[in-house]
């Protein structure tokens, strides 16, 4: 092997490990989210602690890995699809980063809720299959970055919209709740909080998808109209 085939053997080496170290970064959020959704619908609330502190890691993490990015940018001064992959690679851990802190303040609402004293289920109807949505979205997003798979990327993108319009069916419902009802306004706020928290995670395993298309293709198509719908 010549100097240059070391030297390409090497890079290569450098960015498998960064993918590998993003689908690492990927789990963990898969089960800070579902840890949290747990803790909605069975109201134990012991769990929301290592919720909190697996938020720490994912940041310690994500921090890690875009060191990492800059690192191999300034060492090995990729190009075309190369460069493309650190740079999506950089903006795929941001996302799964905010997607982690999403599930955090999930996690949170529902300390708040269960220490009221109510039970969250009565009032979110829905809550737990919109979660489910989301958090497949950023199973196939991630399973979309492993595979480099652009076809499964853009049936995450299409099916956000869906997550979207469930979101907004629940919030409905809940401010009909609130109105029927003024002495369930607090807590459907919480609930309209965590809702929402849920909905950007899946926008967050959106723009995941969107970064896979870009490292495959070259194109930006998050202002493209009609692709990210």
């Amino acid at each position: 092997m010549n100097e240059s085939q070391h030297l390409s053997s090497q890079f290569d080496e450098e960015l498998g490990r960064l993918r590998t170290h993003v689908l690492q970064m990927g789990g963990m959020v898969e089960t800070q989210v579902s840890s949290a959704i747990e803790a909605y619908s069975s109201g134990e609330v012991a769990s929301i602690k290592s919720i909190v502190e697996a938020d720490r890691k994912i940041n310690d993490l994500e921090k890690a890995i875009d060191d990492d990015c800059a690192h191999v940018i300034a060492k090995r001064q990729p190009t075309a699809s190369d460069l493309r992959l650190v740079l999506g690679i950089s903006k795929i851990v941001t996302d799964l980063e905010r997607a982690g802190d999403e599930a955090k303040k999930i996690a949170k609402g529902v300390r708040r809720i269960y220490e009221a004293g109510h039970l969250p289920a009565q009032y979110g109807i829905g809550i737990r299959h919109l979660a489910e949505a989301a958090l497949n979205l950023v199973r196939q997003a991630l399973d979309a970055f492993a595979r480099l798979d652009t076809a499964q990327a853009q049936e995450v993108i299409r099916a956000d919209s869906d997550v979207d319009t469930e979101f907004k069916s629940i919030i409905r419902q809940l401010i009909t709740h609130m109105m029927e009802d003024p002495r369930t306004i607090t807590t459907s706020i919480e609930i309209i909080s965590i809702a929402r928290a849920i909905e950007r995670i899946g926008d967050h395993a959106k723009n995941v998808a969107e970064q896979v298309v870009f490292v495959v293709e070259g194109r930006d198509i998050r202002h493209v109209k009609g692709q990210a719908k």
